[in-house]
């Protein structure tokens, strides 16, 4: 089973330029380069959430994450919150979202799919360190299971890394091979690349 952090990986191609042609990616395609032809992947999950306070980004979004159903992925919902804070230059206060439950969400769909042993290994797409401790519960717990990091591209993580029984690192190679067609049709359904994915 493949679990993919989708805001660790979001932020690694969104503080690049030159990787944002890449965000228009088929998630199911790139979970098969991180196992080997023999393995069966029961099921890829995408952990995520909508930016509610942007409706145009939402929409844009609503249509990725259609097009990764189209593809068996499952998307996880998480949640923003909004938290005001205070600018450490002028002290005025302001206000922003920060994303929650993501963490949690991974941390309980691991344990979980592990209980009712829908893997034998775990790949983990992320390079968030806060997911150390659902990682070393899951180790304790099921000896027999295996997890695997994918560590985001520009991402170090090193801490995550010895956690695992493994990592692997995502590459440029896997983002250019593993685009959706800038046009995808369904049942009279048709799902475009966002201009500024281009």
């Amino acid at each position: 089973a493949v679990f993919i952090d989708g805001f660790n990986l979001y932020h690694a191609l969104d503080g690049n330029p030159a990787f944002h042609k890449y965000k228009w990616l088929n998630l199911a395609k790139l979970a098969q380069c991180f196992v080997t032809p023999s393995d069966e992947i029961k099921s890829v999950f995408y952990f995520t959430a909508y930016a509610t306070w942007n409706p145009e980004k939402v929409e844009k979004y609503k249509n990725y994450v259609r097009a990764l159903e189209w593809e068996g992925v499952k998307p996880v919902f998480g949640q923003f919150r909004r938290k005001d804070k205070k600018c450490p230059k002028c002290r005025k206060l302001y206000t922003t979202f920060e994303e929650k439950e993501t963490d949690v969400n991974i941390a309980i769909r691991l344990f979980q799919t592990a209980i009712t042993d829908l893997y034998d290994t775990a790949v983990v797409i992320s390079g968030d360190s806060d997911l150390i401790p659902a990682l070393e519960a899951v180790k304790q717990t099921f000896p027999n299971k295996k997890i695997i990091v994918v560590i985001p591209i520009g991402r170090r993580a090193e801490a995550l890394k010895q956690t695992a029984h493994g990592h692997m690192k995502l590459k440029v190679h896997h983002l250019e091979s593993c685009q959706f067609p800038d046009l995808i049709q369904r049942d009279g359904v048709t799902l475009k690349r966002p201009d500024s994915w281009k």
